[in-house]
């Protein structure tokens, strides 16, 4: 496996790209924007290809990677289901599984830092984001924090780890760089209460300042969506109620980009073809199955994904391939189920 820890001195943010080699395909979590050109020059060198981009929560010290590395990579960026940033490729809840070729991440749903906040446990190591820190936990102050459901989160959740799992957390201060769940047990001197109630008033009596960055940061967090009117001005896009109304006709090809885990939790459309996202450019290229199949029928390929991101970079990936003939559905099944289209379970 491939490990790196990657650290933003500025903001004290640690970032982790994980990749197990094979095909190449690498997953970077809590990326800081200004350390984009760092990232792209090690996945160049180490010749990994960024599939995923994930923020452990809406961060309010730096401004987040996401956007910038799905703009370079065109990655799938993942937040949790709680996140208020705007719009982004996939959304995760507690338990679901974080997959890139030969790793795994499932999801644990750890708030209290913020409400969005979550965990990643790999094997034998979790990434804590904020929640759990090195000799300490995440303020709970603001951004929806809550000392009583981050308590829930580190007692019920994380400490009910394996002793010898390893914690990798989002921040540190000191120049530590991990430390494992036994050891926060037994020196981590927030973790040395005897109740939820000491818990909540040692951190409502902490009384520390805003981070510096957090006017600047929540609100660019909060948007890194892809614009997708572009395609829409270019006639590329269809809204969910035309394509409601354009379902079963023989001249269109639904092609649904979303992973198997998400089409099992959120449902399916009647007739659409199964091609996830990471694969897109192998099968628009001559020979791909995507591209054969549109020359063959003459159907205007349409692509749809959970909310639109990773069809809107589809349908541009279509046009570099020289596949003219696509659209996508703005706004993706979640727009289709708001407007009432009707989808398969099961």
């Amino acid at each position: 496996m491939i490990f790196r820890q990657l650290f933003d001195s500025v903001s004290g943010t640690y970032s982790y790209l994980l990749a197990s080699r094979a095909g190449g395909e690498a997953l970077i979590l809590d990326p800081v924007l200004e350390k984009a050109d760092r990232y792209c020059k090690l996945l160049q060198e180490l010749d990994l290809r960024l599939v995923k981009a994930v923020d452990t929560h809406l961060h309010a010290d730096h401004v987040t990677g996401l956007g910038e590395l799905r703009d370079r990579t065109q990655c799938i960026t993942i937040m949790g289901e709680q996140s208020k940033a705007d719009v982004v490729s996939m959304r995760v809840s507690d338990g679901d599984r974080v997959t890139i070729e030969g790793l795994c991440l499932e999801a644990l749903y750890t708030p209290g830092h913020t409400d969005d906040s979550y965990s990643y446990l790999m094997g034998d190591r979790v990434f804590t984001g904020d929640t759990l820190l090195i000799r300490g936990t995440g303020r709970t102050d603001f951004q929806n924090g809550s000392a009583r459901a981050q308590y829930d989160s580190i007692f019920n959740r994380l400490l009910k780890l394996p002793e010898e799992t390893m914690v990798f957390p989002a921040h540190d201060y000191k120049g530590d760089t991990v430390s494992t769940i036994g050891e926060e047990k037994r020196y981590n001197p927030r973790l040395q209460v005897k109740s939820i109630d000491d818990y909540v008033e040692l951190m409502n009596n902490l009384h520390l300042p805003n981070p510096k960055m957090m006017d600047v940061a929540v609100p660019a967090n909060m948007h890194v969506g892809l614009h997708q009117d572009e395609l829409a001005k270019e006639g590329l896009s269809l809204s969910a109620r035309d394509a409601i109304a354009s379902l079963g006709r023989p001249d269109i090809l639904l092609v649904d980009l979303r992973e198997s885990g998400e089409r099992a939790k959120h449902g399916t459309l009647a007739g659409a073809l199964h091609a996830p996202y990471p694969g897109i450019c192998a099968t628009l290229q001559p020979g791909g199955m995507l591209r054969e199949v549109a020359a063959a029928t003459g159907r205007r390929v349409v692509f749809f994904c959970a909310f639109g991101e990773r069809s809107a970079m589809a349908v541009a990936a279509a046009k570099r391939a020289g596949l003219v003939n696509t659209a996508h559905i703005e706004g993706g099944i979640d727009a289709w189920k708001k407007a009432g289209g009707p989808v398969v379970m099961g």
